[in-house]
């Protein structure tokens, strides 16, 4: 879903389609008895619950504090109540910067030297005394992959379940493609789906995956990361229990022929975590006990 930005007379930046608190107090002021203001925000229980008694004084009384209480209320705070979805929204637009188009770009050029290399062994080097070979439809070169394409739309349009449905279908045609594996797993991550996100990113590894620091990075993971299960999934060389782990060089060792000390292990991708969490509570996105529950895992 994408929102259109605006600003107002005073230069704050407005989002279409977000409430507004001084109509919702012009609604409550003058249309309370009905329940006007909760539809208008969305409440549409509270809203019928309001017509169904709109003859009883007390609920024009009710509607009229409604009103004062929105005349009232801080714009700030006003947004993290009524509007927390689209700030939240907002907030994933603004937080897609260059680094997923750059990502995406990184993840096409990566399929493009596979299939360039793919058919320089495909194809052997021609004689210089033999005629110019025809070309044939068996040897043509295949033709791009619908779905993942419109996937990778869907996917920055925010529409991660039919981004999903769609890279389910280039999988079909081309199962051992790297980027899809990849790009699904970030989908299922955001769709709150561990179980699927750490199956396709178990499978890009086995078809040659190899940038563990962005799995460790990436914003679209983060949901991953804080799941109990990531740190041994990362232990595992990023497969799953039961598979073979990536290959790694052979540890280190000394002039002795004893081996290297253990490195210290890195926490840094640990303190960045938190970091986004706590950004997160102070917006607004998250509560405190939310931060707390999500705190505890990453510490666990």
């Amino acid at each position: 879903m994408i929102f259109r930005h605006a600003y107002n007379s005073s230069g704050a930046l407005v989002i279409s389609g977000m409430k507004e608190k001084n109509v919702a107090g012009i609604l409550a002021l003058f249309l309370g008895g009905f329940g006007v203001h909760r539809f208008y925000l969305g409440q549409t229980g509270l809203g019928i619950f309001y017509m169904l008694f709109f003859w009883f004084p007390v609920m024009w009384i009710v509607g009229l504090i409604d009103a004062i209480a929105f005349f009232s209320m801080d714009n700030e705070k006003f947004d993290r109540k009524y509007n927390r979805e689209l700030l939240y929204r907002r907030e994933q637009e603004r937080n897609y910067d260059y680094r997923d188009d750059e990502a995406m770009r990184r993840m096409e050029r990566y399929e493009r030297r596979r299939e360039s290399r793919s058919e320089r062994s495909y194809y052997r080097p021609k004689k210089h005394n033999t005629p110019k070979r025809q070309s044939s439809p068996s040897r043509a070169k295949k033709p791009a992959n619908p779905y993942k394409s419109t996937g990778v739309q869907k996917f920055k349009d925010y529409d991660y379940n039919g981004a999903i449905a769609d890279f389910k279908k280039a999988l079909k045609i081309e199962p051992r493609d790297v980027a899809t594996h990849f790009n699904i797993a970030c989908a299922y991550s955001i769709s709150e789906q561990p179980e699927e996100a750490f199956r396709h990113l178990d499978l890009a590894v086995q078809f040659g995956f190899n940038d563990f620091e962005k799995i460790r990075e990436h914003d679209k993971l983060a949901y991953l990361r804080i799941q109990d299960e990531f740190e041994d999934f990362a232990k595992n060389g990023f497969r799953l229990p039961g598979n073979e782990a990536a290959s790694a060089p052979p540890a280190s060792s000394n002039k002795q022929g004893m081996p290297a000390e253990e490195e210290v292990e890195d926490h840094s991708h640990l303190l960045e975590q938190l970091k986004q969490l706590g950004e997160l509570r102070e917006k607004g996105l998250l509560t405190e006990e939310e931060f707390a529950i999500q705190k505890k895992r990453l510490l666990g």
